[in-house]
Parts: C-alpha cells; sequence; structure tokens
C-alpha cells in the first residue's frame, strides 16, 4: 500500500471528495509548543516525495511545504501552547490542536484520517491509522506541514531565549538542552509538567 491509496479508496467507493489528513508535531519536545495541521488534496491527486516528515531533510521539508499549500483544496494549522499542555496534558492538547486544525479548515471535510489510534471529539465520520503518514498523502502532507510550521516557531523562540539553543534541537530533550535548564532554569515556554523541566522549577 502507498501514501494516498486510502484516500483513493474513499474517493472511489464513497464519492467522497473532501478527505482530509490530520496530523501532529511536537508531543515530547520539552518546550514550545504542539502544532496539528489538517490537509485536503483533490482526489486522486498524487505529489512525489511526501513521506512521514521525520524522515525528511529539513531541506526537503521545505522543499515540499510550498508544494503542498500549492496543490492543497485546503490547509488548516492549529498551534497549543505550554501553557495548556501543562493544564490539560500532551495527549488532550494534542486532540484539542488537530481538532481546531479541522476548524481551520475553509470547506466542510467529509471524512477525517488522523495518523495514531485516537480519535478526535468531532461529528465528522474519522479512521484513526497507525503509521498514517505511509498510507495516507494527505496525512503524511499534514506531518510535513505541522512540522515545519512548529521548527519556524522554535526558531523564533531561540531569538528570545538564546541561551537554551532551541534552533539546534526545537525543544526535545537532548543532552544540551537538558543541560542548559539545569544552568538557567525553565523559561517560560518549557513545559513545567515534563520530567526534565518540573524538576528545576
Amino acid at each position: 500500500m502507498k501514501a494516498g491509496d486510502i484516500e483513493n479508496r474513499l474517493h472511489l467507493n464513497y464519492g467522497l471528495l473532501h478527505v482530509v489528513g490530520i496530523d501532529e508535531a511536537g508531543r515530547g519536545p520539552l518546550a514550545g509548543p504542539v502544532v496539528a495541521a489538517a490537509v485536503i488534496f483533490p482526489p486522486f491527486f498524487e505529489l512525489d516525495g511526501v513521506a512521514d516528515s521525520k524522515k525528511l531533510s529539513p531541506v526537503r521539508r521545505e522543499k515540499l511545504i510550498q508544494n503542498i499549500f500549492d496543490s492543497a483544496i485546503s490547509i488548516g494549522v492549529s498551534v497549543v501552547g505550554e501553557t495548556v499542555i501543562d493544564d490539560i496534558n500532551i495527549l488532550q492538547a494534542t486532540r484539542i490542536a488537530m481538532l481546531k486544525a479541522v476548524s481551520a479548515l475553509s470547506v466542510e471535510p467529509q471524512h477525517l484520517l488522523i495518523d495514531g489510534n485516537r480519535a478526535i471529539d468531532s461529528y465528522i465520520p474519522q479512521t484513526t491509522i497507525i503509521k498514517g503518514d505511509s498510507t495516507s498523502l494527505a496525512i503524511a502532507s499534514a506531518s510535513i506541514v505541522a512540522k515545519v510550521t512548529r521548527d519556524r516557531l522554535m526558531d523564533e523562540l531561540d531569538l528570545a531565549y538564546p541561551q537554551y539553543l532551541f534552533k539546534k534541537h526545537k525543544g526535545y530533550g537532548t543532552k544540551e538542552h537538558l543541560a542548559r535548564i539545569k544552568e538557567f532554569g525553565p523559561s517560560p515556554v518549557h513545559r513545567k509538567s515534563f520530567k526534565g523541566v518540573k524538576e528545576w522549577i
């Protein structure tokens, strides 16, 4: 099965026009927001080179994201910050981000394809797909949009808090990042409920 097969079956078997792929970036980092994206392509659309964003180089992602925006019927993006993550936990914050990304679409989706195994609180019919970015072009594209968006946000946070080197590790718990948290204490954008941060509050 190749990327795009799942939405193509929905187009062919059920006549659906607006099948949306949804994915997120930023569940694991110790700082910054979680970002979700929702992408709808025209029926039977193909786009070479799209894969799980984690398997692509930053340069490749930047090239692909322009193709995705040029080709998609609609794209929705949502950012949920570290304060909300700390208040309700990262799982719930991710589900809220996905729902908000769907709400940001300019057309009404007919079916949701969600990466992972957890549905979101939507009346729209949905299918959860483990490793969906390998079988759905829309999910793979959403993963790229979410990842690039989040990386750009972390680059901006690096300017505000250069001592943490956010541009280098994007908020993930690298050895160097953990050492910076220990040295300087958590910043306002660190997730205070996460191990590796809460110990130094």
